[in-house]
């Protein structure tokens, strides 16, 4: 599995411009078959500061996911409202079960 943790600083006001573009990206998405997660959200005590946590089945399936119509359109919704800074982490994870045997 592969998960992404993204964070987006933006400048005041930027995440409300952002709210139609988000909900859309996220919910086409969850639809895409690899899929397994795919959450957008805002720190509590920092309204700037955008999160997407993503978990795909493979890397075979992201890489799709950066070629699709929904991706264009979140990447012009970013670039009319630049963020301060984006850090994206990626992990190639193994689930195991929660408590830790």
């Amino acid at each position: 599995m592969i998960v992404l943790n993204v964070k987006i600083e933006t400048n005041p006001g930027t995440a409300a411009a952002l709210k139609d573009a988000v909900a859309a990206m996220e919910k086409a998405s969850r639809a895409e078959p690899g899929c397994i997660e795919y959450v957008f959200s805002t720190e509590l005590n920092n309204p700037n500061s955008l999160r997407i946590i993503e978990h795909w089945k493979d890397i075979d399936s992201l890489k799709k996911h950066f070629t699709l119509p929904h991706m264009a359109t979140f990447t012009a919704a970013m670039q009319k409202h630049p963020p301060k800074a984006v850090d994206v982490k990626m992990f190639d994870a193994t689930s195991i079960p929660f408590p830790p045997q």
